[in-house]
């Protein structure tokens, strides 16, 4: 038997408002919530080696993200590996931690001031409770303090020096292939495995919170290694010598393709598959809307070494564009609207500054920021006028670039750029205005001035009588 019972259009009219205040406050709650963040780092990519920038390299996924997200259009990072990490983990310049002329080499007893705070150190009182580091870590690997289980994360998988060989994983001569704490034998190509460990702690870590990977891909630093199901599609002929002596990974393909260019795109082709896989999973896990994902290159291509800096002028270690501009997409469908290209200068000092603000920390930091939060030029689609110091004396402010002579290699006077209308660095306006040059060269030494407690020794230092340990196993 039914009853009907009457329904008045008052009381028709109060559940409806009900129903709506109930939405709006379902709402309001999934914007407050703090995002998922993954910080995506490839190794030594060009300007000109994403499809988004006009390359004949395929990434699809990198391109997909550059259409649904925010194309950075003026990201500045440190011209190499180590300071550029440095300054994503710390907000603040690699100088004042001794590092930007050189990287930590296996051989130097030397880490990241432990006083610091990592933005996993950052994020963990956020609610963060799951922080993988997946990939290069390349900040120190002498001692344990130096490590990722030992800087705020909760998980690490990869490898702790750069350039290890792709199929062996090994550097120096010894594996350098770790599980947290412990050596990993897991074999396979080391882009595969980084983004299988990436795909499986956000299955992992999906229903326990928010949660923060940073993903570091050793790719395509060198050594130039490719598989040749990845080759293929860029003219591979097996018929044909390999660029340089032959060689073979563990899984017995070729490592090497017939030219470097070809291995190189082969590479990134490669890692931008499983940048491909990582959104995959984001979306099946049904997070891909409160989840941060910030794409970046550390550094420019390094010179002769198969990666395109076009047409921006200069290479990896120089201060020119090409050296420190670098691709960049940042993507959060519920925090700010995609489908846009920002000319905001900002670069890598400015990632903990702006997640502290997303996670809304409102402490501040225990050391003070040399970035900024640029939350609110994403959100409003607006360029705020600032000074960014790229290193070596060489910095920007507003659409000026002044280049010192050690950045600029063979050039004896301090060189002016309107980046506004020369963004390929091809008139100096030094000559036409000496009191802009005279300004910012005053403007640059109180960076200059930055004196670190301690810093990184010469890169040869020790190289000669260096033995690895087993199994890069670190146990002091």
């Amino acid at each position: 038997m039914h009853i009907k019972i009457p329904f008045s259009g008052k009381i028709r009219h109060s559940a409806c408002l009900l129903l709506l205040c109930s939405f709006w406050l379902r709402q309001s709650c999934a914007q407050q919530a703090p995002p998922n963040i993954i910080i995506i780092v490839a190794d030594d990519m060009g300007w000109g080696d994403v499809g988004f920038h006009g390359s004949e390299i395929r990434t699809p996924h990198i391109d997909q993200l550059a259409r649904e997200g925010v194309v950075l259009n003026r990201y500045y990072v440190s011209p190499i590996c180590s300071p550029t990490r440095t300054g994503i983990m710390t907000g603040r310049l690699p100088e004042r931690y001794g590092l930007r002329e050189n990287v930590i080499a296996p051989w130097l007893d030397f880490g990241v001031d432990t006083a610091a705070e990592f933005l996993p150190q950052m994020l963990a009182p956020a609610g963060y409770k799951n922080r993988a580091a997946i990939g290069k870590w390349h900040l120190g690997h002498s001692r344990r303090k130096y490590l990722p289980l030992s800087r705020g994360f909760t998980h690490f998988y990869g490898h702790y020096n750069g350039a290890i060989d792709y199929f062996t994983h090994m550097r120096e001569g010894a594996l350098d292939w770790h599980n947290d704490w412990k050596t990993s034998k897991d074999t396979g190509y080391t882009t595969d495995l980084i983004t299988k460990e990436a795909v499986q702690c956000i299955n992992n870590y999906n229903k326990q919170g928010p949660f923060f990977l940073y993903v570091a891909y050793n790719a395509p630093h060198g050594p130039l290694q490719a598989k040749e199901t990845d080759l293929m599609p860029y003219g591979f002929d097996p018929s044909k010598p390999v660029f340089g002596k032959e060689q073979a990974g563990s899984e017995g393909v070729m490592g090497r393709g017939n030219t470097r260019r070809q291995t190189y795109a082969a590479m990134v082709t490669a890692m931008d598959a499983g940048i491909g896989r990582i959104l995959e999973a984001l979306q099946k896990a049904g997070i891909d809307e409160n989840t941060l994902v910030l794409f970046q290159s550390d550094n420019g291509a390094a010179q002769k070494e198969g990666g395109r800096n076009q047409p921006l002028r200069g290479f990896k270690f120089q201060e020119w564009e090409g050296g420190v501009r670098v691709p960049a997409v940042i993507r959060w469908p519920a925090g700010f609207k995609g489908g846009w290209t920002s000319n905001q200068v900002m670069g890598y000092i400015d990632i903990a500054p702006t997640l502290r603000e997303i996670a809304g920390i409102k402490a501040p930091p225990p050391q003070p920021y040399d970035g900024i939060s640029v939350l609110k030029s994403l959100k409003e689609q607006k360029n705020d006028t600032r000074t960014f110091y790229l290193g070596n004396g060489t910095l920007i402010k507003g659409e000026w670039k002044l280049v010192l002579p050690r950045a600029a290699g063979a050039a004896t006077v301090p060189q002016l750029f309107a980046m506004d209308k020369d963004p390929y660095e091809k008139e100096n306006l030094g000559d036409r205005y000496p009191e802009q040059v005279k300004a910012l060269l005053e403007l640059s030494k109180k960076y200059q001035a930055i004196t670190p407690a301690e810093k990184v020794p010469p890169y040869e230092q020790g190289r000669a009588t260096f033995k690895a340990p087993a199994d890069w196993d670190i146990r002091e």
